[in-house]
């Protein structure tokens, strides 16, 4: 399947139900949820749901809808929340104006906060698993959302604004900051398709070198593209002087480790052979994008 089929589906099914949860809500609230999905974006993670069910030739599962649109709803609320002004006060989000320019700074916490509360009651609500699977992946989000995964990322990330990281602490705060939720998608897809622990391990080992890999690019793309291009100010990194892969290995070498990730995370996925083979496009689809 395509990546713009992959994107289709969610769509068609995500804003669905996110919004048979919103009937009750202030209108003006339930508009900013709806402008905060609807600006667009690569929706990589729940791709990843779909394509991690996929490879394990449960593509069809009834729980991953609800998976998608919970970890796209996770990875939402922490662009809004990090694009305020106490984090890092950004003015364009997938090349709109960030939610706290379109409303205003209260709106933007409130639809971040519902947002997250959203997606464990998708995860509780997910079809045709036992309850042993919905826990589990409860705790998967939770895991990867809360302190030991992305929030500790986001804090040690704005803590060291100024100060200069090595290479194994900035790898170590991507792996938290975003290669957590990345994960956590694979490991939703995998549960969704009542995975064992051999192609739940497979997954997140693909997992944990994409989630750096995305990084890397991101990396080399603040320095090499424009704001129009990414739909996000760039150049923020450098003008906030954090530490990058690219102010770390310069873009030579940013390139060579971004090529290393890649063959890594295409070698894990042996085990699942040749029904991996979109998680394959996937990883090569992340190094080459341009935004």
């Amino acid at each position: 399947m395509t990546l713009s089929a992959d994107r289709e589906r969610f769509e068609a099914h995500a804003h669905p139900l996110v919004e048979a949860q919103l009937s009750q809500v202030p209108t003006t609230l339930r508009e900013a949820v709806a402008y905060a999905l609807s600006v667009g974006g690569k929706r990589i993670r729940p791709i990843l749901v779909y394509r991690a069910a996929r490879a394990l030739g449960h593509g069809d599962a009834p729980a991953l809808e609800h998976a998608a649109a919970a970890i796209e709803l996770v990875h939402t609320y922490s662009l809004i929340h990090d694009d305020l002004p106490a984090m890092d006060d950004d003015d364009l989000r997938r090349g709109q104006p960030t939610l706290h320019r379109a409303y205003d700074e209260a709106t933007a916490i409130l639809v971040g906060d519902g947002m997250q509360v959203q997606a464990f009651s998708l995860l509780t609500a997910a079809p045709g698993l036992t309850a042993a699977r919905r826990l589990a992946m409860v705790d998967v989000l939770a895991a990867a959302s809360g302190f030991p995964g992305m929030v500790g990322g986001q804090y040690i990330d704005v803590a060291a604004t100024g100060e200069a990281l090595g290479l194994d602490a900035l790898k170590a705060m991507h792996n938290l900051k975003t290669g957590a939720l990345i994960r956590a998608a694979l490991a939703l897809g995998g549960h969704s398709a009542d995975a064992d622990e051999t192609a739940l391990l497979a997954l997140d080992r693909y997992g944990e070198h994409i989630g750096l890999a995305f990084q890397v690019v991101d990396d080399i793309l603040d320095v090499e593209s424009d704001s129009a291009t990414l739909g996000k100010t760039q150049g923020k990194d450098a003008a906030a002087n954090k530490s990058t892969y690219v102010s770390l290995l310069g873009i030579d070498g940013a390139r060579r480790e971004v090529t290393t990730l890649l063959d890594a995370a295409i070698a894990t996925l042996s085990p699942l052979g040749d029904n991996a083979d979109d998680l394959r496009e996937l990883a090569r689809y992340i190094v080459a994008r341009d935004r």
